[in-house]
């Protein structure tokens, strides 16, 4: 029995009345792209890729099937046979696309079964992402358990240091506007170039075993209805966020291989943040103050020069002990939120570059015990880069709007910029 789907005519008006973010492929070098049978990544993604290609990142190719069970009728020799076939069409795809055929891996895991080796293809795909700045796998929330298997091992086993996006295939033809399911929250959109525009056209008409009639009079897998979603001059891509606390591991790695990795003591960004924050403080002096996520001490040294007593810390010890020469008026820890490492109230609380790495848990337990700390009357500041950091649940925009959300707090000052927001808030 065929399923319903949704029109393209509704999809357009859908996202015509949307004002989606534009994808920003600035930086990235290193780009990973994952498909579950060749011809996914072209329908979902081949302008994203020829726009990152573009931008001067290097990118491959990982496919985990080789697609032979789309006709399911076909006996194991014509499964061979069109497994064979879904391969050059591949190529012939990437080369359209004006890829290297060459960066393309094929894992040849069993098709229509991926689920079932969704662990052993975590595992291999372990050393290949290993160095990866970008990530980028089907919508782990696609309708098809192919590409949801590979959405999900894809994440599981994208670096730490790696942004991580999707892209939607079945959800345009099998899912409607209003499913609540699709994170609107996090989707953002690729224009396509017109050169780009054909050239990904031109690499979808290379599968013409996808596109025409089966071997024994199926059906065509994608049909002219499915094909329209992908005739579009943009595409859509999912953000998919850690869920997890960024690990103390990766900022112990940074500040081995670093003595200042953010450049908090020479880069003009840190140093117009501090001078900021400064300016922000309503008082002139505090009387306690407590600064989570410390660092090496830079704003630490200068919210010294503003307090009787400084209470900072951070979780990794390189960086207490970098911090202690820089900050030797404050008292020093080695502590990670959502543990603060004082029990006394504090009319201070500076959060710069931390919120965003916290899990919704740990977010949530750390503010439950800053607020707790924090007597009425007293000052919370909050700064934070406006990018997205590879390694956090959230942006600064959705960090900060979790401390407007509380009912403790009342927002005195605002700043915002193209590089960092800052809030102040008052301890009701």
């Amino acid at each position: 029995m065929a399923r319903p789907v949704t029109d393209e005519l509704d999809w357009r008006t859908f996202l015509d009345a949307r004002d989606l973010p534009t994808f920003d492929p600035t930086g990235l070098q290193r780009v990973m792209v994952l498909a579950a049978h060749p011809d996914d990544e072209t329908l979902g993604a081949g302008g994203l890729v020829q726009v990152l290609h573009a931008a001067g990142a290097e990118v491959s190719l990982i496919v985990a099937s080789d697609g032979e069970a789309a006709f399911p009728a076909l006996d194991p020799a014509e499964r061979v046979d069109l497994a064979a076939t879904r391969r050059e069409e591949l190529t012939a795809a990437i080369v359209a696309l004006g890829l290297d055929p060459g960066a393309v891996l094929l894992l040849g895991l069993p098709d229509s079964g991926i689920a079932d080796y969704e662990a052993e293809l975590v595992e291999r795909l372990d050393v290949p992402l290993r160095d990866a700045d970008c990530v980028i796998v089907p919508w782990p929330g696609d309708p098809h358990p192919d590409h949801a298997a590979v959405g999900r091992a894809g994440l599981a086993a994208a670096p730490v240091q790696a942004h991580c996006w999707s892209y939607p295939v079945w959800m345009w033809h099998w899912m409607g506007t209003d499913d609540p399911a699709i994170p609107w929250q996090h989707a953002v959109i690729c224009p396509l170039g017109d050169d780009q525009h054909i050239r990904k056209q031109n690499a979808i008409n290379t599968f013409e075993s996808q596109l025409t009639t089966g071997p024994n009079g199926e059906d065509p897998i994608v049909d002219s209805a499915m094909l329209t979603h992908f005739d579009r001059p943009f595409e859509v891509l999912f953000r998919e966020p850690a869920t997890t606390s960024a690990p103390i591991e990766r900022f112990a790695s940074l500040y081995a291989a670093q003595a200042d990795p953010w450049h908090t003591a020479d880069s003009w960004y840190e140093r117009r943040k501090q001078a900021v924050i400064l300016a922000s403080l309503p008082k002139e002096r505090y009387r306690r103050t407590l600064e989570p996520a410390c660092g090496i001490g830079e704003l630490t040294r200068h919210l010294a020069d503003r307090s009787d007593h400084v209470i900072a810390f951070d979780p990794v010890e390189g960086a207490v002990l970098r911090a202690k020469s820089t900050a030797p008026a404050a008292e020093l820890s080695v502590t990670a939120l959502p543990t603060t490492p004082t029990y006394e109230s504090v009319d201070l609380i500076v959060l710069s570059e931390i919120l965003y790495y916290l899990s919704d848990a740990d977010l949530e337990a750390s503010l439950d015990r800053l607020l707790e700390l924090l007597e009425p009357g007293g000052h919370l500041l909050a700064a934070h880069w406006c990018p997205w950091p590879p390694e956090g649940p959230r942006d600064a925009t959705a960090a900060h709007q979790a401390l407007r959300d509380r009912p403790e707090l009342e927002q005195l000052i605002e700043h915002v910029d193209q590089e960092f927001l800052l809030h102040v808030f008052i301890r009701r």
